[in-house]
């Protein structure tokens, strides 16, 4: 059983981003709406029915206070139950949906007020209904009628005289228009919610796409970029995330290119420098498949061996060149400068029989890479070992002065033309006359300058044509005293 690729892509299905934001937004605002708008009908229907409670309430309680006082606004009291209903009911004037009865029932007949003539029912047609009301145990209630329901409250009167009757005041009140216009309200509400949802649905249509606009010009962009051509970027404008994201991805093309480009100059190198040990190697086994000479055949295996040697070298030079331009190519670390300069020493006298000789010694805590720095005195030494002759002095030094710190190789040979100073540090770069190349492939001072670059640091020459060289590096210390001994 395989597992699949971690980074495989799965997508069934696609969205735009641009629709996605416009039908959240959406849904987010008709949920709002809904609810704003559920919530609008209950309080109104609440107080509707508040409303309704409270004014019938007061028309009762307007009766029974003059029903307990018993005189009218001239202090003449009331002669029957009849008279106190009949002077109640024309001080009132009913609302619309609202129905005023008065009701005796006297020994001889039974008499119906009722208040306006347009009400939504006729309490004079429906006995039954008043009778039911009239009798109830409860001083309030809703009765259904043909107009809807009929919220109600009476009020009982009993004429102190005997025989004087008894009466009822009854107050009704139709609510289901209060609840239709407030129905019509939360619809007209949903209506104009409605028309707010396209409103909004348009403009997040129109926001989502100039927000979205920057990362389609990304996107395409970075669908322009091959690995033939990784020299384009993308255009970084404002401060927002979506720049951060373009440099980003800029930071990372350029760390491509990098990589693309070293892969490519190492392979360019590669090709150009192998391509003559090859040749060679090939020429001389053509040779040997035509001559049985054994000493022949001994004498190509022989230079076979040596130039497949010289190409290992070119290769383990080549690769470290490619890693030099990766960030762990130097580990830096607190180094005694003392130390390392004799350390140095200890090895660059086994290179050659030459005056070796250590002139300075630097003294003090560096923050260098100790392997790559040996490696590049070594170099260096083994550069002047090729162009000095044996029993010729060669010095090595260290200084640490004002945060930085020097390492050099001076020798005695040729020289280097100043006309070769500027690309002596090139790769495959081999001098002319007395510096001309001797054995090797051209790569060894590239490498002392990759090394001399990955510790932020540079490389230098001086040189007068005839009377020798000094090669040397000059790092940062980073850390630590400063001195110089000899």
């Amino acid at each position: 059983m395989t597992a699949d690729p971690p980074l495989r892509r799965r997508r069934t299905w696609g969205v735009p981003a641009r629709v996605v934001i416009m039908c959240w937004l959406l849904v987010l605002m008709t949920v709002v709406l809904a609810a704003v708008c559920l919530v609008t009908r209950n309080l109104l229907r609440q107080e509707a029915y508040s409303d309704m409670t409270a004014a019938l309430e007061q028309e009762a309680r307007e009766y029974r206070d003059l029903a307990a006082r018993g005189v009218d606004e001239n202090e003449r009291p009331f002669p029957s139950v009849s008279a106190l209903l009949d002077h109640h009911l024309g001080l009132q004037v009913a609302d619309d949906d609202e129905v005023i009865v008065g009701w005796v029932d006297a020994p001889e007949s039974q008499y119906l007020y009722q208040r306006r003539d347009e009400v939504p029912l006729r309490m004079s047609e429906h006995p039954d209904l008043l009778d039911t009301i009239v009798r109830s145990a409860s001083v309030s209630g809703v009765e259904p009628t043909a107009a809807g329901d009929m919220h109600w409250v009476r009020v009982h009167t009993t004429d102190p005289r005997e025989g004087g009757g008894t009466g009822a005041y009854v107050v009704g009140y139709f609510i289901d228009r209060d609840l239709a216009e407030i129905d019509l309200t939360v619809r007209t509400m949903a209506l104009v919610s409605l028309a707010g949802l396209v409103f909004a649905g348009v403009a997040a249509w129109i926001v989502a796409g100039q927000i979205l606009a920057p990362v389609r010009l990304v996107r395409q962009g970075a669908a322009e970029i091959t690995e033939h051509d990784l020299t384009r970027r993308i255009p970084v404008e404002g401060n927002d995330d979506i720049a951060a994201l373009a440099e980003q991805f800029n930071a990372m093309l350029d760390r491509l290119e990098q990589a693309f480009a070293t892969q490519r100059e190492f392979l360019d190198d590669a090709s150009h420098e192998l391509r003559t040990p090859i040749t060679i190697v090939r020429g001389h086994l053509e040779l040997t498949s035509q001559d049985d000479d054994p000493a022949e055949r001994a004498e190509v295996v022989r230079l076979c061996l040596d130039e497949l040697d010289r190409m290992s070298r070119i290769v383990e030079d080549l690769l470290l060149l490619a890693k030099a331009e990766r960030p762990d190519f130097v580990r830096p670390e607190p180094v005694e400068l003392a130390e390392l300069t004799s350390d140095v020493d200890a090895k660059v006298r086994a290179l050659a029989d030459r005056d070796w000789r250590l002139s300075d010694i630097g003294t003090g805590l560096v923050h260098v890479d100790p392997q790559r720095v040996t490696q590049a005195m070594v170099q260096l030494a083994q550069n002047a070992v090729q162009h000095t002759s044996p029993g010729d002095r060669i010095t090595l030094g260290s200084s640490h002065w004002d945060g930085s710190v020097s390492l050099w190789v001076t020798d005695t040979g040729p020289g280097v033309p100043h006309n070769e100073i500027a690309v002596i540090f090139e790769r495959f770069a081999r001098g002319s006359g007395g510096r001309a190349h001797r054995g090797g492939a051209g790569l060894g001072l590239a490498i002392v300058r990759a090394i001399a670059m990955a510790h932020h640091g540079t490389v230098r020459v001086l040189s007068t044509p005839g009377e020798g060289a000094t090669f040397g590096l000059e790092l940062p210390a980073g850390t630590g005293e400063r001195g110089v001994g000899s």
